[in-house]
């Protein structure tokens, strides 16, 4: 037992936490915009506005100083004291990213010689110089003449003319793979040019003739898969040359074809920053004049991503508007604060038209027949609804039809949800994000996929909330749908009683998530899984009352919980968890409310610059700025309920 069970423990609430409570709520409601959402901010790494400067200069544009500037001085001041470029804040150098972020401010006026530049410079080459960096950098590299094209794996494009038995295919990648990918073969094929009106390289990024090899790197990739596609990337290389021309360019026409039907308005293919730049420029490479629809539509839907401010300014990876506003609204509906509810009902108005309903997305490739009734985490995105916002939204709307006679409105929303998401679920239980099964492990052995995140499988954390919500929506406990899935959670638990969780950082996101669901299934919360869980989270809970854990634990191995100063949302998330396995009332608990209450701001705010979202794990990381205002609000709410009722039980699923 923890040695934080010792001791009487009174079950009085801390002083001001309604005064703190009513602070957050107030907060959370200023930063609605004015049509009844939530959109925050969502930042990467230095990246993403990096590749936007470049975009900008391989196509030619005309300057803008001004821009150029503020994203000067954001490059700038995120740089490490390393020298080089993370991919989360405090986190270790990363050439990749120190290589675009170093060209970008080169070519924006960056003199070589200063001192930031100077000391990047002198990480990359320490590092094996710009040829070590990953495939999608060297990408950028080859577009601007500094590397060859055969210094690239090979990905021809008559890939998509393969049949969907062929072991390569596009609809056994990721949606953000296909999106991605599509367009870049194009551009492999074509090679094009950057403009480059000001002729900046970056030659001095490349070691020496004769160097050394760069130090190996720890790989993914399975030794023998490796093996296979490293030889079958030598033979694509000599046959390149050879592929008949009217089979390239039926290939060339089809990757068009895919690119135009997804393009999806001003809101771009995907998405997502590098499927709607990689469009942008493969338009751009096929010839098609700035005012042709199709490529004036995607350069446009770029700069709905950026973000500028005063004096600064960066290009946000995608928006977050649907995830935001069901996470804000679930936060304000544990308040109980009539506006707070109010709100939320708005939020549900504003969500509702956002189902989609009549576009049949690429997830129906494994399941035709399926109606669609997801929900996308931004804006528009309709051939890519996902599961995590659609059972999130889908449990929001169900609490407000639970409360208010207008919550009735949502039922076909809820009930064409609940059919999807049931339809989604994958042979072993589990839901991936986008995608059923897509489980072809082997492709993340290609050359081309050197960043080891090509798929989407099924994970804890997204099965979780489907788990959540198709018990709150009623789903029997013994049906063989929820038996298989509690089943998927229960056999996913580490040894240590933690749980792996892909989308948030990490273990304790994972244990959040799979507690929750746990608890809305019915499972006993005296059962050895959840015990394990709860004993696992107290045990890590810091001095100061508060959970944190680092990006680094999605290191290769997967060793386990890296730990880390204490961040108001994962502690939100610690305390979500504890008090779904029914531990409300335990000392660690209090000490967690504590530790928010202390750290919560005269703005009603947590501050967190740190990153605890996930992307792809060791590859690229998020920092949801919205998370640190709507989570912390959550978890004092919940704690408050709880304490002041009966029952210690908490009643939704998440």
């Amino acid at each position: 037992m923890s040695p934080l069970r010792d001791g009487a423990f009174s079950n009085s609430l801390p002083a001001n936490l309604d005064e703190r409570i009513e602070s957050a709520t107030e907060a959370l409601l200023r930063a609605r915009r004015s049509d009844g959402h939530w959109c925050f901010e969502l930042e990467a790494d230095a990246t993403i506005p990096s590749e936007y400067i470049l975009l900008r200069h391989f196509l030619g544009e005309p300057d803008d100083l001004e821009l150029e500037r503020k994203i000067g001085n954001y490059l700038r001041r995120i740089q490490a004291d390393h020298g080089g470029w993370p991919l989360f804040h405090n986190g270790g150098f990363d050439i990749s990213a120190t290589v675009k972020a170093y060209f970008a401010l080169k070519m924006i006026g960056d003199d070589p010689d200063a001192p930031h530049m100077v000391r990047a410079r002198e990480g990359i080459l320490a590092r094996g110089g710009a040829a070590a960096a990953n495939v999608f950098t060297r990408f950028q590299l080859a577009l601007y003449g500094e590397i060859g094209w055969d210094q690239l794996p090979n990905m021809p494009v008559e890939l998509m003319l393969a049949p969907k038995w062929f072991p390569i295919h596009l609809s056994k990648m990721s949606y953000w793979a296909r999106t991605v990918i599509v367009p870049l073969l194009v551009l492999q094929v074509l090679k094009p040019r950057a403009r480059n009106p000001r002729g900046i390289h970056v030659r001095e990024l490349f070691a020496p003739p004769g160097s050394p090899p760069p130090p190996k790197k720890p790989s993914h990739a399975h030794p023998a898969w490796a093996t296979f596609f490293n030889g079958l990337d030598v033979v694509l290389k000599k046959v390149e040359p050879l592929w008949p021309s009217f089979l390239r360019g039926r290939a060339i026409a089809r990757a068009v074809a895919f690119t135009t039907e997804r393009l999806n308005g001003e809101d771009g293919l995907g998405a997502i920053y590098p499927a709607m730049a990689n469009s942008v420029m493969m338009f751009d490479a096929l010839g098609y004049p700035e005012t042709h629809p199709d490529r004036a539509i995607a350069r446009r839907s770029v700069e709905n991503l950026l973000v500028v401010k005063e004096d600064e300014a960066y290009c946000q990876p995608c928006v977050s508007p649907v995830w935001d506003t069901a996470l804000a609204s679930h936060a304000l509906l544990e308040t109980g604060d009539p506006r707070a509810e109010a709100a939320a009902l708005d939020g549900a108005k504003w969500l509702r038209p956002r189902q989609i309903l009549d576009v049949v997305g690429d997830w129906a490739e494994n399941r035709p027949g399926l109606r669609p009734g997801g929900w996308a985490f931004q804006y528009g995105n309709d051939h890519y609804p996902d599961t995590d916002d659609t059972a999130v939204v889908a449990m929001a709307m169900d609490r407000l039809r639970a409360k208010y006679p207008e919550g009735a409105e949502n039922d076909e929303s809820i009930a064409r949800a609940r059919e999807w998401i049931a339809g989604m679920q994958s042979r072993n239980g589990g839901w991936g994000a986008f995608d059923i099964d897509n489980t072809y492990h082997y492709l993340n052995n290609i050359p081309f996929a050197d960043h080891g995140a090509l798929l989407d499988p099924p994970t804890v954390d997204v099965s979780a909330r489907c788990v959540g919500m198709l018990a709150q929506l009623g789903e029997p406990k013994d049906s063989p749908r929820m038996q298989q899935a509690v089943a998927y959670l229960i056999n996913d638990q580490e040894p240590d009683g933690s749980w792996f969780g892909r989308w948030g950082v990490n273990y304790i996101y994972g244990t959040w998530s799979a507690l929750c669901a746990l608890n809305a299934a019915g499972i006993d919360p005296q059962s050895e899984t959840v015990r394990k869980a709860v004993n696992w989270l107290v045990s890590i809970q810091n001095p100061d009352g508060g959970w944190g854990e680092d990006c680094d634990s999605y290191k290769l191995d997967y060793r386990g919980y890296e730990p880390a100063e204490s961040r108001a949302s994962q502690t939100a998330w610690a305390l979500l968890g504890l008090m779904a396995a029914g531990e409300a009332d335990h000392p660690a608990v209090a000490r967690g409310i504590a530790y928010l209450a202390a750290k919560q701001q005269e703005d009603g705010l947590w501050p967190e610059e740190d990153y605890t979202g996930g992307g792809f794990p060791r590859v690229f990381y998020l920092r949801y700025h919205g998370y640190a205002k709507y989570f912390p609000l959550w978890a004092m709410a919940r704690y408050r309920n709880l304490k002041r009722s009966n029952s210690r039980q908490v009643t939704w699923g998440l």
